[in-house]
């Protein structure tokens, strides 16, 4: 969520995250040992060190920010930015604190919410869809397939409909820094995972158009592999939790998944049973029925075909 004084100044909150040096940069909160962290702090009593401050929360009257990583078994699945007026105090070492008490118990109520949605019957679109952005961001031309996909942008990732959704700008911005050379992988493509109002999983990714210099976002259907982790992370499945759970998906008998492993049948049925436990199921077949619900039957009542690796067109 975002407050409305705030809805007009995400490309800059994006722009300095992305391509700017600063302080409580929010990559570096998710790998930190410190997940909260006031503004103040972060420039010992200076405000004005901050690009953040001088070109965007000072204009706005803003003065402090306190800023926390949502994290809970070891990955972070969002972020919180507070903000206070410039006439009033400082956030304290108090209230930072009691906002580092919370962030786990929000950071586990934004992962359970994902165990309880499940995607609904929407008709998806049947090829991905083809953005095409000038450098402001400004649209140039857009694909059918690409407005049918805007449409499933949740309110929250997309307030008022401003210019573009949250996560466009974000895989947008994050192709810049590479171009830029800052991360020295400049031929990579930047990828944003986007869950949809109906409870689906996009793929986005940028890239430059050499001859025009505009910017291509692709948006497609997210695929068994880049989402196999995500689930795991939902799940809070160990690496091996999650490779079982894989091959129990794929139809392996605890025999076939042992000697795949190389560990026991009883060390298998251990995790399994540990798997069961997470996913809130008994069996098998409910492990296998719920993520069918989820990730499957969606695809088969769009009358979605299968490829050659065994995932839907």
């Amino acid at each position: 969520m975002v407050d409305d004084i705030l809805i007009h100044a995400t490309p800059l909150f994006l722009e300095n995250e992305f391509l700017q040096t600063d302080v409580n940069k929010l990559a570096w909160m998710a790998r930190s040992n410190t997940p909260v962290i006031n503004l103040v702090q972060a420039t010992q009593g200076e405000l004005e060190r901050s690009q953040r401050y001088r070109e965007i929360l000072a204009p706005l009257s803003l003065g402090d920010e306190l800023r926390a990583a949502l994290i809970t078994g070891g990955t972070c699945w969002g972020f919180m930015c507070l903000h206070r007026e410039h006439a009033s105090p400082h956030f304290t070492l108090t209230e930072a604190a009691y906002l580092a008490r919370l962030t786990p118990h929000v950071a586990e109520g934004l992962r359970t919410a994902l165990l309880l949605e499940s995607a609904t019957g929407a008709t998806l679109p049947d090829e991905p869809g083809l953005l095409l952005l000038a450098e402001d961001l400004s649209v140039v031309a857009i694909t059918p397939a690409a407005e049918r996909w805007l449409a499933e942008v949740a309110e929250a990732d997309w307030p008022g409909r401003q210019a573009v959704p949250y996560a466009v700008s974000a895989v947008v911005g994050r192709m810049l820094a590479l171009e830029q050379g800052g991360d020295g992988q400049s031929d990579l493509i930047p990828r944003v995972r986007l869950h949809t109002a109906s409870g689906h999983w996009l793929v986005l990714h940028a890239s430059r158009l050499s001859a025009t210099g505009q910017i291509a976002v692709i948006f497609e259907v997210a695929r068994s592999a880049e989402i196999a982790p995500l689930i795991m992370q939902v799940y809070d499945l160990s690496k091996r939790e999650g490779e079982i759970m894989q091959h129990v998906v794929r139809g392996l008998s605890t025999a076939e998944i042992s000697q795949m492993l190389h560990i026991s049948p009883d060390t298998v049925q251990d995790h399994l049973k540990a798997v069961f436990e997470k996913a809130g199921v008994r069996s098998r077949r409910e492990l296998v029925g719920n993520l069918f619900a989820q990730q499957y039957q969606p695809r088969i009542e769009a009358s979605r075909g299968l490829d050659t690796n065994g995932w839907f067109t």
